[in-house]
């Protein structure tokens, strides 16, 4: 297969899927060595998570069936630029490269806040339009300062 035969599969997830009332018009797959190791559509409405994003639930997927949580040398095919939540996975599960179709904008125009969210992001905590406030405890830094002496720790 091909970027391109990929990226149509993704599609086909996000029509088949929306089509099924399963959730939004959303599609992704996972690629390893030229073979799909995971796919998922968005599952929000089906599931009452609003963290079932397509990208996120290919990312889990993807991690079970590989039996890791690191997806280097692997890649992301989305019917849609990830918003930041999906973005953010795809950079901790450390795939290679994403590829995308629709943008965020394309998503702003039938009703998504994916755009209204990178505005939010690139904000100082005050001025975003959900209160963020720090509790500082000192509690919270211990765990911190024993997880840099912990010598059985995996990094990642």
């Amino acid at each position: 297969m091909c970027n391109k035969d990929f990226m149509q599969k993704a599609v086909k997830l996000s029509r088949d899927h929306m089509e099924a009332n399963d959730g939004g018009p959303f599609g992704a797959i996972v690629v390893k060595d030229g073979e799909v190791v995971a796919e998922g559509y968005n599952r929000v409405t089906s599931t009452n998570d609003p963290t079932a994003h397509a990208e996120v639930v290919a990312i889990r997927d993807a991690c079970a069936n590989l039996n890791t949580f690191s997806l280097k040398g692997c890649e992301l095919y989305t019917s849609c630029e990830p918003c930041p939540m999906c973005l953010s996975a795809a950079y901790w599960s450390g795939v290679d490269v994403i590829y995308f179709s629709n943008t965020r904008k394309d998503a702003a125009e039938i009703g998504f806040s994916d755009d209204f969210l990178y505005e939010q992001v690139s904000l100082p905590l005050e001025e975003r339009s959900l209160p963020i406030k720090r509790i500082e405890l000192a509690e919270a830094n211990k765990v911190f300062q024993d997880w840099m002496v912990k010598e059985d720790k995996v990094l990642y």
